[in-house]
């Protein structure tokens, strides 16, 4: 489940004391333990999950082969799945690890980055039991306040996706689509791409 982390302990050899709730940077988040879940900073709070599913994960790689062979098609940029840390403007998160994001050609990573600061063009959520209130509140707040232009949230539960587009005429995202199995759904973002919704999640049966 994501929710603010409790007060961790540090390594025995590092003598310094964890933040407080709403004063996390990014320094402080790269002390953390590679103990296998997932740490983001959102301003300031440290958010923790613990390892995903295989429904999860395997929705995340369906959206990067499908997402992947679309962009590298027609040279759009790059694809990328968690964990790769995004740094958002104005420490709106400080990272942020989105499922999965594009970013456009002109301002992708080059080899040997370690993290991306600024917005991406695309994030994608994979909601679990734990933290879909999480994602849907806390993270799709700060997407928005970052100004990403379109974020889509998935739940393999129901076998639905929402695409949420940026709304020109007031500030706050707009659900552009919603789909489930048996219809396709679009991008704004990704003009042109298509996918079948029942393709995202694993089959009932294998």
């Amino acid at each position: 489940m994501a929710e603010p982390a409790y007060p961790l302990t540090l390594p025995e050899d590092d003598g310094q004391a964890w933040p407080s709730q709403g004063s996390w940077t990014y320094e402080a988040y790269l002390r953390l333990p590679d103990d296998g879940r997932r740490y983001e900073v959102i301003r300031g709070l440290l958010y923790v999950s613990p390892a995903p599913s295989y429904d999860h994960q395997y929705t995340v790689a369906q959206f990067v082969y499908l997402f992947t062979a679309f962009v590298k098609k027609k040279r759009l940029g790059v694809v990328l799945g968690a964990p790769f840390d995004v740094r958002l403007p104005e420490r709106i998160a400080d990272p942020v690890q989105p499922d999965v994001l594009f970013i456009r050609r002109e301002q992708q990573p080059r080899s040997g980055d370690l993290r991306f600061d600024g917005v991406p063009d695309l994030a994608v959520e994979i909601l679990s039991p734990g933290n879909w209130r999480y994602d849907r509140n806390i993270k799709l707040a700060a997407y928005r306040d970052a100004g990403i232009p379109e974020t889509w949230l998935v739940d393999p539960i129901s076998r639905t996706v929402e695409v949420y587009v940026l709304d020109p005429a007031r500030p706050g995202y707009a659900l552009r689509e919603r789909r489930s199995e048996g219809e396709t759904v679009g991008s704004a973002v990704l003009q042109g791409l298509q996918i079948e919704v029942a393709e995202l999640f694993p089959p009932a049966e294998p």
